[in-house]
């Protein structure tokens, strides 16, 4: 009997959600995504200190011998997500999720300014612009910046998405893909409620993912949909058939080791059938709504401030590293 993760790669396309090249190739994702944290995980990792040095060295290279320790450690940082990018490009055959500087999430022409960047430094080293998705935080303002990059031909990925209101936006605004995240819904509500579980069928974060593909199948939206952030392989079979999904190596592998029958629980003609109700949707009915979604706009807010701590570790971390190598 086949696996649960073959058989779900047949009606889902399976992405990576790590920096950990090793555990890229060991899963044979199509797509794979990264992220503050996981970039800063990645970069603490013996194995990955010829990119972080490498980088370190190249930006001295770029700035002169003269230039202070702090300038050199702002390019680097501003290039290592690049160079990780880079490197899983190799092994992947399709695209990496490179995310925006989350301390820019309600700046637009800041992201605008940083995507670019971004797009920049892949193309200047040979990489063509439709294997990067660039990732935002579905704010307002971030998902503003998406859609004047998607006009460019940039492509992006709405990443800490909560709400009905923050996907009808991206897909209104003509966005590549989202990231609704699953397992920090499932948190909020366990948290809320005081539950310690809930059924997979009733799963919080598998309900709002069902809904915001049904909404986008029904009404007829090219915008991917991609689950993320999960907590059991009882969240992921729940979304089988769903356009993509980002898994940890801890459930990819569990998946990879588990045998059983898989069954398809999303499809388009189910979605077309479904009763969810469309939205107009302008500025005032997305604050609206997302004052409303109390789970929302706190786990929105909070995923912000993560990604922000995050880099601030990781702008540490090449600090001192820096000053190792040139001691």
């Amino acid at each position: 009997m086949a696996n649960l993760l073959d058989q779900l790669k047949q009606m889902t396309v399976v992405v990576a959600d790590t920096g950990d090249i090793q555990a890229i190739e060991k899963y044979t994702p199509r797509d794979a995504t990264t992220n503050p944290s996981l970039i800063t995980a990645a970069a603490q990792m013996p194995q990955y200190q010829g990119i972080v040095d490498d980088t370190l060295k190249a930006a001295r290279q770029s700035l002169g011998a003269d230039a202070p320790a702090s300038e050199v450690v702002s390019l680097a940082f501003d290039r290592l997500a690049v160079s990780f990018g880079l490197k899983i490009l190799e092994i992947i055959p399709g695209r990496v999720s490179t995310e925006v500087d989350a301390r820019l999430s309600y700046d637009t022409e800041a992201t605008i300014a940083k995507g670019r960047d971004l797009i920049a430094q892949y193309e200047a080293a040979g990489v063509s612009r439709d294997r990067i998705l660039i990732k935002i935080a579905s704010t307002w303002e971030g998902i503003q910046a998406a859609a004047v990059l998607e006009k460019e031909g940039i492509h992006c990925n709405l990443t800490l998405l909560f709400g009905l209101h923050q996907a009808v936006a991206c897909a209104e605004n003509g966005i590549t893909l989202i990231s609704p995240f699953v397992g920090r819904i499932l948190d909020w509500y366990k948290k809320d409620t005081g539950r310690d579980s809930y059924p997979s069928n009733e799963d919080p974060g598998v309900l709002s993912v069902t809904e915001i593909y049904s909404y986008y199948k029904k009404f007829g939206y090219n915008t991917e949909v991609m689950g993320a952030s999960f907590r059991n392989v009882g969240e992921i079979t729940e979304l089988a058939g769903v356009d993509l999904l980002t898994i940890s190596p801890a459930l990819l592998d569990e998946l990879q080791n588990t045998e059983g029958t898989l069954e398809r629980k999303l499809s388009p003609e189910v979605a077309a059938q479904s009763d969810v109700a469309e939205l107009n949707l302008d500025k005032a009915t997305f604050d609206a709504m997302h004052a409303e979604n109390r789970m929302a706009a706190e786990k929105l807010s909070e995923g912000i401030d993560g990604f922000a701590k995050a880099l601030e570790s990781l702008e540490e971390l090449l600090a001192t590293r820096l000053a190792n190598l040139e001691s």
